[in-house]
């Protein structure tokens, strides 16, 4: 070990010692679509809604209770959040693709932009899985979010980035979103609503993870919690915002963005989960987590409905 690294270490166990709070960066609230004017009541006639998710999407639509299902399409679940039931109760007609389907297969923000070039037709009929309606009958709703993983950025990337490019960077991100505008252009009826990810449980460090992490942060590395964890307030803000962000040039009132992310932050309490699951080791939100998002999710998807005119 040569004199600069054993300095290092000294160094971090020195900032251990003193065991400070982690500070996160501030980030400026994002501008968001005004619903207030619009009533939150449903749908006055029923309304086909397809939600491509895989593990978190499906707990969130389950009810509580048992762990009931397959393909992460829950009956209920112990994380179940209800808003299956909720959507159904108000004039919602609910469809699921998930793992091992055409539609539901591959979820990760890299898979968006091939996903709705070559499948938009299948995505629109899907009742359920692979099954598709022959009957001209169409989704007038489509929801569609990845899973926690996906904002586990490693570092920002370079500009304008690879919207296929599955490496985990801002760029790539943000790149990944801008590509499938032109498609939800073309179909000005259907409503195609983006939950954003749900946050990652914060990881849990004893003494050598936060020797590593101090070690990170003195040599400027991309990849440390603080940077990653800002990482992904950023991305799912720019997601939201409607003057800065993803947003921003889309005339249209047929692409709305639901933040996910932020309910299960407790609203910006940090950028880690404020609703994990196993003691706080595991991302998958708990019941408590996903019924307050279930319960936001319907007032926002009401209000958007009729803020498109239906």
């Amino acid at each position: 070990m040569n004199t600069r690294t054993l300095a290092l270490i000294l160094m971090a166990c020195v900032c251990i010692s003193c065991s400070e709070k982690p500070v996160e960066e501030s980030i400026m609230k994002p501008k968001t679509y005004d619903l207030s004017p619009y009533s939150s009541e449903k749908p006055k006639k029923p309304m086909h809604l397809l939600f491509i998710h895989h593990s978190t999407g499906g707990q969130l639509l389950a009810d509580k209770g048992q762990d009931k299902g397959e393909n992460s399409i829950y009956v209920s679940h112990p994380n179940g959040g209800g808003l299956r039931s909720l959507l159904e109760a108000n004039n919602y007609i609910v469809h699921e693709a998930s793992y091992h389907s055409i539609v539901g297969d591959k979820t990760d923000i890299c898979d968006w932009h091939a996903k709705f070039r070559d499948y938009m037709d299948q995505i629109l009929r899907c009742k359920h899985q692979d099954e598709f309606f022959a009957d001209g009958t169409r989704n007038r709703i489509v929801i569609f979010k990845s899973c926690f993983p996906n904002n586990w950025i490693v570092s920002d990337g370079t500009p304008p980035g690879d919207p296929d490019a599955c490496e985990k960077t801002l760029a790539n991100a943000q790149a990944a979103y801008r590509e499938i505008l032109p498609y939800f252009k073309q179909h000005p009826d259907t409503l195609f609503v983006v939950m954003t990810a749900p946050p990652l449980a914060r990881p849990v460090q004893y003494k050598r993870d936060k020797i590593l992490e101090l070690l990170k942060s003195i040599t400027a590395r991309p990849d440390t919690l603080k940077k990653i964890g800002n990482r992904a307030r950023t991305f799912n803000t720019w997601l939201v915002d409607v003057e800065n962000g993803w947003l921003k040039e889309y005339k249209l009132k047929n692409v709305v963005v639901f933040d996910y992310y932020d309910v299960l932050t407790a609203h910006g309490e940090s950028n880690w989960s404020a609703y994990p699951t196993k003691g706080g080791k595991d991302s998958h939100p708990n019941s408590e987590g996903h019924s307050k998002a279930a319960r936001e999710f319907v007032t926002f998807l009401n209000k958007t409905l009729n803020r498109m005119g239906f």
